[in-house]
C-alpha cells in the first residue's frame, strides 16, 4: 500500500494550493482518508478528512471555510484545496487512510489510520 502526498510548495499569504493524495495497493473507494499536518516539535493536527463515499467530511476549526477536501475514487486520489493560506498553515502535510467501521472519532482518531503516506511541505510566507 502506498499513499503519496504531493502539491506542496512555497506561496505567499492569501494564495492557494491544492494537495493531492494518490493511493495504490488498496481498494481506495472503501477507505476514509485524512489530511494531517505536523512540523518537527509541533503537535499533530488533523486538518480534514473525508469518508469513503464522500458523504461526510471533517475540518479542523483552524481551516474551516478555507480548506476543502474532496475525492475521486476513479483516480484513487483525495484532494485538499487550500485557499487564503496563512503563515500558520506552514507545515508538513500527510495523508492517511483507514477503513474501520464508523465511529464518532472516524476522522481524528489517529490509531484508526492503518496507512500513512510521506508528507509534502507547505510554506506560506507573510
Amino acid at each position: 500500500v502506498q499513499l503519496q502526498a504531493s502539491g506542496g510548495g512555497l506561496v505567499q499569504a492569501g494564495d492557494s494550493l491544492r494537495l493531492s493524495c494518490a493511493a495504490s495497493g488498496l481498494t481506495f473507494s472503501s477507505y476514509n482518508v485524512g489530511w494531517i499536518r505536523q512540523a518537527p516539535g509541533k503537535e499533530r493536527e488533523f486538518v480534514g478528512a473525508i469518508n469513503w463515499s464522500a458523504s461526510m467530511t471533517y475540518y479542523a476549526d483552524s481551516v474551516k471555510g478555507r480548506f476543502t477536501i474532496s475525492r475521486d475514487n476513479a483516480e484513487n486520489t483525495v484532494y485538499l484545496q487550500m485557499n487564503s493560506l496563512k503563515p500558520e498553515d506552514t507545515d508538513n502535510y500527510y495523508c492517511a487512510a483507514h477503513n474501520s467501521p464508523w465511529t464518532s472519532g472516524w476522522a481524528t482518531r489517529h490509531t484508526l489510520y492503518a496507512y500513512w503516506g510521506q508528507g509534502t511541505q507547505v510554506t506560506v510566507s507573510s
